[in-house]
């Protein structure tokens, strides 16, 4: 369940943070949630700066694995559906929210939400940025920021929301395994036959249809020669059909 949430004005980044408490032997009990106002060293997927702004979610919030528990790396589908819960509902058209493997959470086709999973021991700290109030400029992606689509959503309310919509998908995760919740994913994803393009973790770079997900979560990819790719890791971005 939902627990306390934390709001501290500044930090480094509140992934780092609670990294630095696990590995001092701090306990930190599942559903808690540490955010902050402003982030002078926030991080994202491969190493990436993760920009902040006033008004904007930052937190970050631990799960303690289990020797049952499904694979730690299925926590990013987890986190993206529980993301998407505590937005559709603040939004005039939630069809305007899509899904993108393997944790992006699209407005419009653009990207304002970023997700970081990282381990310290048996603990996967999980970080979550949502642009609510401004989007900052990329200069390889558009972004967007809920505001665009009409008021900033309070940003308390919001960590509340998200905090509840990551418990229920954390106990359903536990009890259903990833199966149903890679079903919920991909029914709120690209649909299959759609034109990805993927940057893989060796550089490089496929273009092919999506065809859904692999048993693991894993990308599959229908390419020109009608052969499958299966990708585990990369950059995807969607492409005109």
């Amino acid at each position: 369940m939902a627990g306390r949430i934390d709001t501290v004005a500044e930090t480094g980044s509140t992934n780092a943070d609670l990294l630095a408490r696990l590995a001092a032997g701090e306990v930190i009990a599942e559903g808690y949630w540490l955010v902050a106002d402003r982030q002078n060293a926030g991080r994202g997927r491969q190493g990436r700066q993760w920009l902040d702004g006033p008004g904007n979610f930052m937190g970050s919030t631990v799960v303690t694995l289990g020797a049952s528990d499904p694979p730690p790396a299925s926590l990013s589908f987890l986190t993206a559906l529980a993301v998407y819960g505590a937005t559709a509902g603040r939004i005039a058209q939630p069809a305007a929210l899509q899904l993108k493997w393997p944790n992006d959470v699209l407005l419009s086709g653009a990207k304002f939400c970023g997700i970081l999973l990282e381990r310290e021991g048996r603990h996967a700290v999980i970080g979550v940025g949502v642009n609510l109030a401004g989007a900052p400029k990329l200069a390889d992606r558009e972004t967007l920021a809920l505001a665009d689509f009409g008021s900033a959503p309070d940003r308390d309310l919001f960590a509340a929301d998200l905090a509840q919509c990551f418990a229920q998908e954390l106990e359903r995760w536990r009890i259903y395994g990833v199966g149903p919740m890679f079903s919920r994913w991909q029914a709120a994803a690209h649909q299959p036959g759609a034109l990805l393009s993927v940057h893989n973790g060796s550089g490089e770079r496929l273009t092919g249809t999506y065809t859904g997900l692999a048993d693991d979560g894993a990308l599959s990819l229908r390419l020109d020669d009608g052969s499958t790719r299966v990708i585990h890791a990369g950059d995807v971005m969607l492409e005109a059909g």
